[in-house]
């Protein structure tokens, strides 16, 4: 273990093994640091937050401050941040608002500098989120979404997973799975994620799948109702399904098409 002596560490935390804490900064009580953790300068991790083994926390990193919410009471609630997660300088992120609420990062995450996560936000694993990105309040974010530069969005808007977020959109309605939304843009989707999709294992036929779903869903004169009806009258299974399932479930209703991009890159 290392711990540089300008660091300030409450008896109350809860070390790791190998955990190493940089210059000046921060550990208050009640809070867990896994195994081989890296905490960097100036960080400051307040109480009820737990950080999963293996984590690198950069420069002036705030975790588990209070919720920026005036229905705050005090009340005890967690941060919780997976294993292998790298949060880099300036990041902050939120504990949540009402009593044994919990803002969740998931494993393996990448949340890249000056980054918000607000209260109750909740990340799947291997996200990655780029500079500047804002997350308000109980958004949720599926596996291996990828938010682009200075995105914002807005609070309970739910991102589908290897959904990607072009820099600059401001996103304050659902975005389903497998797709991307055009950058500096409001609430518009622009084509489907085949390059995501590929890296992230899905085979021709499942991307050729979510394409026809994309052209019921957004070229069709179906609305969206008789799209998701028509796509499960054609697929018995599939990532498909999934993404019928998350339109169903929206409560914000999706986020429109652009019109005027192509489907997606063609394989």
């Amino acid at each position: 273990m290392s711990i540089h002596a300008t660091a300030v560490v409450d008896r109350g935390a809860a070390l790791g093994k190998n955990v190493s804490i940089g210059p000046f900064a921060l550990i208050e009580k009640d809070t867990v640091i896994g195994d081989n953790a890296v905490i960097g300068p100036h960080t400051v991790i307040f109480p009820y937050t737990t950080i999963g083994p293996g984590c690198r926390i950069h420069a002036g990193t705030v975790i588990g401050d209070l919720p920026q919410d005036l229905s705050f009471k005090d009340a005890v609630s967690h941060v919780r941040i997976g294993s292998g997660c790298t949060i880099r300088e300036g990041v902050t992120i939120h504990r949540g608002a009402k009593p044994g609420t919990i803002t969740e990062i998931g494993d393996g995450c990448y949340m890249m500098a000056n980054s918000h996560f607000a209260h109750n936000v909740k990340l799947g694993a291997s996200v990655i989120v780029a500079n500047g990105v804002l997350c308000a309040g109980y958004v949720e974010i599926g596996d291996r979404a990828f938010i682009s530069g200075n995105c914002a969005i807005h609070q309970f808007v739910k991102i589908g997973r290897l959904a990607m977020l072009g820099g600059l959109s401001a996103i304050s309605q659902d975005v389903p799975p497998f797709f991307t939304t055009r950058p500096a843009s409001l609430n518009t989707i622009a084509a489907c994620n085949i390059v995501g999709m590929r890296r992230a294992g899905l085979t021709p036929d499942e991307r050729t799948q979510v394409r026809k779903a994309f052209a019921l869903l957004y070229r069709s004169k179906l609305n969206v109702r008789q799209a998701i009806r028509q796509i499960r009258s054609t697929f018995s299974t599939g990532p498909v399904l999934e993404l019928c399932d998350f339109v169903e479930k929206s409560k914000r209703g999706i986020c429109s098409h652009a019109g005027n991009e192509p489907e997606g890159a063609v394989e």
